[in-house]
């Protein structure tokens, strides 16, 4: 059974960076930080659930990867505009620190497996580790350096984010690649027929008896 879905990845990717612009803006210092709660409020009411729809629907598009990146983001931009929105201004929290550690493992882990066929997303997470690993060292007692350096990352991770939902976007109208994002393997095969995915039909959720 085909399924008219739309896919959720450009929603995703400029949510996403959206929500980057607003955590480097803390540390570099565009934002003051008695505007925190105002960073909180638009990353649950804003990016959160944008975010939340991308991963419903890209479950439902069956791209396990993908949602799985999506769902951790999407609770993290909850967690952490909460933690801006109840917290006082400037506080750190070793709880934060020991979070954001926690999550940089995980992307680490999903940037790796990535490297299979969406080596463009594996640059992605593996950037956004390394800021999360600044950030967090920051929040556990280091200096306002390594924090200031994690809001660099952050704006990278937000350039990214933009030239992704684009070039995801313009693929999606065109049904071809316009912009570089280096597929390959079986992320590439969805791009050439029929033929090659349905090779492993058999062994697809929802085909197999068992997950």
């Amino acid at each position: 059974m085909l399924r008219p879905i739309g896919s959720s990845l450009p929603l995703g990717f400029y949510s996403f960076g959206i929500g980057m612009l607003l955590l480097a803006s803390f540390p570099i210092g565009w934002i003051p930080v008695t505007e925190q709660k105002d960073v909180g409020m638009f990353l649950i009411a804003f990016v959160f659930p944008l975010e939340l729809i991308a991963t419903v629907f890209a479950f439902l598009a069956r791209d396990t990867l993908g949602a799985t990146t999506l769902g951790l983001f999407t609770a993290s931009w909850l967690a952490l505009g909460w933690a801006d929105y109840a917290g006082p201004p400037g506080a750190r929290s070793t709880t934060v620190g020991i979070y954001l550690f926690g999550f940089a493992t995980a992307a680490l882990l999903l940037a790796l497996m990535s490297t299979q066929g969406k080596p463009f997303f594996s640059l992605l997470l593996m950037i956004a580790a390394a800021r999360m690993v600044l950030a967090g060292y920051w929040e556990i007692g280091g200096s306002h350096e390594w924090d200031k350096i994690s809001g660099g990352f952050a704006i990278a991770l937000a350039a990214l984010a933009m030239y992704g939902g684009t070039a995801l976007g313009l693929e999606d109208a065109q049904q071809r690649e316009l912009l570089p994002l280096f597929r390959r393997g079986r992320a590439d095969d969805a791009f050439r027929g029929y033929e090659r995915q349905l090779e492993r039909l058999e062994s697809e959720p929802g085909v197999r008896q068992q997950l």
